[in-house]
């Protein structure tokens, strides 16, 4: 019954993710990168708890106990994804929604690595198939037209952006595995609602110290940050599901339909148009989900 769950909540999660981003992308000429960041955290917080609570409610379950091996990966989880979305925010800045976007999906390479050296999750023929195909499309995406367009900056931010959301995800699915629940969804709603309350303390403290301005400005733009704030924690809670049921690389490879989510935000909304190859790049992106989903 459960057994498809996972690539449904990866698919909400994937959309409702880049919208996130488009949000965030649009704060980051009035908050900052670290601003823009923290809006995701921030206002994203109640929203973690509430979902939180539905689930406690509708299952009838008890609060679960925390203990020290969950509440260090989710830690290592909420770090890793603050500095991975500040690196992603400040890529897209300078270079094109939908490419940067693509140079960070290529988070499963690093996601199938860590997931086999940390959690033992295997990766079979058919995932490694499936994760070669997509990482490839993205590469054909991300390419330049002209070597005068390589500017070396923007895409290390967003490989190096790769790597982190990668340990994060592992991080986050070691803390949810960690818990003892009495279901996924508690496990899942939990983990997510510890971490956004370590990434809220640490970005709060952070900016109250050494960035007030930006603090008080983060909250006179409440009215579209609480917008960023839900997509992004409905995104978190979507795949937070995930990988509660799936392993990380199989949830993180069937993500990169977030570069067609992301694709048809650029054409109405930044008006980037599609290049010939960033065609090629996602019909190669496609393929390999289609392989992934029959793994």
């Amino acid at each position: 019954m459960l057994a498809g769950l996972w690539a449904l909540f990866t698919i909400v999660a994937s959309g409702a993710q880049t919208l996130r981003n488009a949000l965030q992308r649009e704060l980051t000429s009035t908050l900052g990168t670290v601003g823009a960041t923290h809006v995701r955290f921030l206002y994203g917080l109640p929203f973690g708890w509430l979902f939180l609570s539905l689930v406690l409610a509708i299952s009838g379950a008890k609060f679960p106990a925390l203990h020290g091996e969950m509440l260090l990966w989710t830690f290592i989880g909420a770090v890793t994804q603050i500095i991975a979305t500040a690196l992603l925010l400040s890529a897209m800045r300078e270079k094109s929604f939908v490419v940067i976007t693509a140079l960070s999906k290529t988070e499963p390479v690093h996601v199938a690595l860590f997931g086999l050296a940390v959690l033992g999750d295997p990766v079979s023929t058919g995932l490694a198939v499936a994760i070669a195909l997509a990482t490839i499309g993205v590469v054909t995406m991300s390419w330049p037209k002209q070597p005068t367009e390589w500017t070396p900056r923007p895409i290390m931010l967003g490989l190096v952006s790769a790597s982190f959301f990668a340990m994060s995800a592992i991080g986050f699915r070691r803390g949810i595995l960690s818990l003892d629940a009495p279901n996924f969804a508690v496990q899942a709603s939990t983990t997510l609602a510890i971490g956004l309350t370590i990434q809220v303390a640490l970005l709060t403290t952070y900016l109250l110290v050494f960035d007030r301005p930006t603090l008080i400005a983060l909250f006179k733009a409440w009215r579209p940050s609480v917008k960023a704030g839900f997509m992004g924690a409905f995104a978190s809670q979507c795949w937070f599901l995930a990988f509660s049921l799936e392993s990380a690389a199989k949830v993180r490879t069937l993500a990169l339909i977030e570069i067609l989510f992301a694709q048809l935000i650029s054409r109405n909304l930044f008006k980037q148009s599609l290049a010939s190859r960033e065609a090629i790049g996602i019909a190669l992106v496609v393929l390999g989900v289609a392989v992934l989903l029959n793994t």
